[in-house]
């Protein structure tokens, strides 16, 4: 499998000049726009859907500049018969990555009443670009509405998912993380570089085994502060000493990474210099492609989901800040008033699992029960029945026991606090946090998938 660094998106100057007219004033194509202005290309819809699929494979929400260069490209493509069906994806792109298709000269494709949309376009306003090359907001031009009816953009407008995970994490989520310091006991704050970082790949090995050679083998060429040692130490062994690393390797890696997933271990020969199949087994030449192939197509699609990643990764801080909250409020609550405290901090700490186990168990409805129950028997309109039996209360709700932090670390951090100066239960940011995870981000991720689903 060859790993080609040229991308798809890749056009001529002139195309690429044309194309920046035909591109939206605000930097990005969603939504409504989208599917007007790929309308114009008259293809059918499941055309356009798959479209969209390739253009957006990082599942942003939305088309960058480069994005809508690809969808123009395979706009162009289908339009001259190219099949864009789900059975051929993945080998159409292969295709249009080879030789076979050359970009660079690859026609315009064929819009519809484009030429009025332009001159419409100029007339309302110019595209120009910022100083770092990007599009700018404040030269937004709404193709597909009058100049009327333009409003202007809210503050709380939201552009894409990473963007609306960022206000979600500013409005509901980090208020939750302050009140109960969840930076000091679980991971620091979240900043606008921790949503936008690019994915990164580490790459690690012991001296002169392989990693610059792998790293030039990607880039089919040499980089700056490349050196590859003298004498390489991988360059003979058999193949019991192959396989049993391999195996040692993966053994080892289940017990250091805290997945419940077999970590994968890939076997293969990643330079330059063609297998030598006289000195591998009858299989071996074909095991070695095949992992490779395997490692190259992950890789490639690091970048593509690295979006369903950090939702993922945002949904599991919400929880675990959460339960943090629970339990820093259940500490709290366990304080005396006036006399003991240190002593009851003492007891807290010495028994802090049994603790855990409280707040995962504990019906804190108990009390507002028993609230309500006192204020209705003051105007004597309860039961007594009620009143000594009463009703069979939730308990708190989705607290699992393998979302609990661990209790060493916790009592280790929680040693350097006063209990007694935490905050209690606040219901509102707790309801504020469950209304992210059951509605907000649910709906995030609605507006933002493809347009022809």
């Amino acid at each position: 499998m060859e790993f080609d660094t040229r991308p798809i998106n890749r056009c001529s100057k002139r195309n690429e000049k044309i194309y920046q007219d035909w591109f939206n004033g605000d930097g990005r194509l969603i939504g409504k726009d989208v599917t007007n202005f790929l309308a114009m290309s008259n293809l059918p819809r499941e055309d356009l859907k798959q479209v969209w699929a390739i253009a957006d494979s990082k599942r942003q929400g939305f088309l960058g500049f480069k994005e809508f260069i690809t969808a123009m490209q395979l706009v162009s493509l289908a339009q001259v018969g190219h099949a864009l069906t789900s059975d051929s994806l993945n080998a159409e792109v292969r295709t249009f990555q080879s030789n076979a298709v050359d970009f660079e000269n690859l026609q315009l494709p064929k819009m519809e009443g484009l030429d009025g949309l332009l001159s419409k376009k100029k007339r309302v306003a110019k595209w120009t670009p910022d100083h770092n090359g990007s599009l700018s907001l404040s030269s937004r031009a709404n193709w597909f509405s009058s100049s009327k009816s333009a409003k202007k953009v809210p503050s709380d407008y939201v552009t894409s998912i990473i963007d609306g995970l960022k206000k979600l994490y500013v409005k509901k989520l980090k208020p939750l993380e302050v009140t109960y310091h969840f930076n000091d006991f679980v991971s620091p704050l979240l900043a606008n570089s921790d949503f936008d970082a690019k994915p990164m790949v580490m790459l690690l090995g012991q001296y002169s085994t392989g990693k610059t050679t792998f790293i030039k083998h990607l880039l089919r060429t040499s980089y700056p502060g490349a050196h590859i040692g003298p004498e390489p130490t991988t360059d003979r062994f058999v193949v019991v000493m192959l396989m049993r690393v391999y195996g040692a390797l993966m053994w080892s890696l289940g017990k250091v990474l805290n997945t419940p997933e077999v970590s994968r271990v890939y076997i293969g020969s990643f330079n330059d210099i063609p297998i030598n199949e006289d000195l591998t087994w009858p299989l071996g030449k074909e095991l070695f492609e095949k992992e490779q192939d395997d490692l190259l197509t992950d890789l490639k699609n690091i970048p593509k989901k690295a979006c369903d990643r950090r939702i993922n990764e945002f949904v599991k801080r919400a929880r675990a800040a959460k339960i943090h909250a629970y339990i820093i409020s259940h500490l709290k609550k366990e304080m005396p008033a006036m006399m003991g405290k240190a002593k009851t901090q003492k007891r807290l700490m010495d028994n802090l699992e049994n603790e855990f186990v409280k707040v995962s168990v504990t019906p804190y409805s108990l009390t507002l029960y028993r609230l309500i129950t006192m204020l209705l028997g003051l105007f004597k309109n309860v039961d007594a029945c009620c009143m000594s039996n009463p009703p069979k209360l939730k308990k708190n709700t989705h607290l699992p026991a393998g979302d609990f932090p661990n209790v060493e670390h916790f009592r280790e951090v929680l040693n350097g606090y006063n209990i007694d100066k935490f905050e209690k239960l606040k219901p509102k940011l707790i309801q504020a946090v469950d209304d992210m995870l059951g509605y907000d981000i649910p709906e995030l991720l609605k507006n933002f998938k493809n347009p022809y689903d």
